[in-house]
């Protein structure tokens, strides 16, 4: 399954970062922004919301600048704003001159055309770059299969749609290994907890412990160290056969209801929200579940990374789910999501009587297989 066709996900800019008060580092950004006018302003901006501005400085006569900075030891990510309009990532350790080549254009909301730059002078900026190309490369195919599958499903043709798929899934795996075998040559840089947002940490797990053991070793002051052993450990927690972590959150009324309250059930713990359409899709199927299976022990506990209590409220009206639903109202920085690891929704973790994980992220017909293995004999 596609998280571009079929999973909404946070940003891919996120590299999880987790710093504390520590020592800094200096660095310089030069550059040339061809078509801005002379006088025009570049911004160096925080990559977290809501954006906040650091530095700035006045393109000369030659449409050239430099910017000189500090950043925390284990790096930032860091956003450079071209006059307001075109915006370029950096990824910056410290100790770096990085240079900057833009031609200034804003997004064109006729023609869709979007600003060119280029950003040398690091291993970081190198491999983002290649990441990115993979990136771009995947979303345009993706739009294309987007298109073939509204028109196979129009037609009813459920075996294009499969074909679809199949060629969707050879694609991303293929864009994994690419991902996967430059990990090795990025060491312990930023770049390399950014790469791993193109690699699913449930199917490779062993990908993101091989790394994080890495950063333990070589680069054990980082707070990246610290950000990513946690994940893998939360991970850890969270792999089939483990005892699923306690969640305790508020349902729509106000009242808090745990987890555990429903012991001695199948509960499929369910990670969603209003505004993901392919959570939203995906309900109907979910409910179908339900309905077949709520008398023989089975039910859901669905958490929602909404915002609003208004929207999900109304999703939930709207999409008839009536079984338990909680929300700490936090979007991504939901405790829950974060605690499970939940880097994409839909995400589903199916749980024993006892509350033990027995399988993740099941839809569809692999989910109903699995609820009709062990609920037949109705115990």
């Amino acid at each position: 399954m596609t998280r571009k066709l079929f999973f909404c996900i946070a940003s891919l800019m996120s590299v999880s970062l987790a710093v504390d008060a520590q020592t800094t580092k200096p660095f310089t950004v030069t550059g040339k922004i061809e078509k801005a006018a002379p006088g025009s302003f570049v911004y160096l901006e925080t990559n977290s919301q809501p954006t906040r501005k650091i530095d700035s400085t006045k393109l000369d006569a030659a449409n050239t600048f430099t910017l000189k900075g500090q950043v925390v030891d284990g790096g930032e990510v860091l956003v450079l704003n071209v006059g307001g309009g075109q915006k370029l990532a950096l990824l910056l350790e410290g100790g770096e001159t990085l240079n900057v080549v833009a031609d200034g254009y804003r997004m064109d909301g006729k023609t869709g055309k979007i600003g060119n730059g280029t950003v040398t002078g690091s291993k970081n900026m190198a491999y983002y770059d290649k990441l990115m190309a993979l990136r771009t490369d995947m979303e345009t195919r993706v739009a294309g299969w987007n298109k073939q599958v509204a028109a196979a499903t129009e037609k009813k043709d459920n075996k294009r749609v499969a074909q679809i798929e199949q060629e969707y899934n050879a694609a991303e795996q293929e864009v994994v290994n690419k991902v996967k075998a430059m990990l090795p040559d990025m060491g312990t840089s930023l770049v390399s907890l950014f790469a791993l947002n193109f690699v699913n940490i449930d199917t490779d797990f062993n990908t993101y412990e091989t790394l994080a053991k890495r950063f333990e070793k070589e680069n054990p002051n980082s707070p990246h160290a610290k950000s990513l052993i946690g994940r893998v450990a939360r991970i850890k927690g969270v792999m089939v056969g483990s005892a699923a972590p306690e969640i305790t959150l508020s349902d729509t009324t106000g009242n808090a209801v745990a987890l555990s309250s429903l012991r001695g059930k199948y509960v499929l713990v369910d990670f969603w929200a209003s505004w993901c359409g392919p959570c939203r899709a995906e309900n109907p199927n979910v409910v179908r579940m339900y309905n077949k299976y709520k008398d023989k022990g089975f039910t859901i506990y669905s958490v929602s990374l909404d915002k609003t209590k208004t929207e999900w409220q109304r999703a939930i009206r709207n999409d008839n789910l009536p079984w338990t639903h909680v929300s700490d109202l936090k979007f991504w920085q939901s405790a829950a999501a974060q605690q499970y690891g939940v880097q994409a929704i839909p995400a589903t973790f199916l749980l024993d009587k006892e509350g033990k994980i027995i399988a993740k992220n099941l839809r569809g017909e692999a989910l109903e297989q699995k609820l009709e293995e062990i609920l037949k004999s109705g115990q």
